[in-house]
């Protein structure tokens, strides 16, 4: 199994920044790339970023939140990041942490941070 808990989400303001953070345990050395979704009101689940666990590591992105947001990942504290600029309101939503295991196709989902983009 693994836990994995997101924190760093709260009320910002259009054009802000947030950095969201999730933290991996257990039996995270079968995990082959981790992530961010994201689920506003009223809308599916839907990717925001992925990277791979190996390596330099293979950011992902969705059109759109290229070149404003940015994953990132430290190995050492099992952690990976979402640095996001120039919030806008419809980033709003609950952003959940993912680690996916492509043997077996398993994926693993944190309890969620609300993100809120509001003035």
């Amino acid at each position: 199994q693994v836990q994995l808990v997101e924190s760093g989400g709260g009320l910002v303001q259009p054009g802000g920044s947030l950095r969201l953070s999730c933290a991996a345990s257990g039996r995270i050395f079968n995990i082959n790339a981790m992530g961010w979704y994201r689920q506003a009101p009223g809308k599916q689940r839907e990717l925001v970023a992925t990277i791979t666990t190996s390596g330099g590591g293979s950011p992902n992105y969705a059109d759109s939140v290229k070149g404003r947001f940015t994953i990132s990942r430290d190995n050492a504290k099992n952690t990976v990041y979402l640095q996001m600029n120039s919030l806008k309101p419809e980033d709003t939503g609950v952003y959940y942490c993912n680690a996916h295991r492509t043997l077996f196709s398993l994926d693993y989902w944190g309890k969620g941070t609300l993100v809120t983009v509001s003035s």
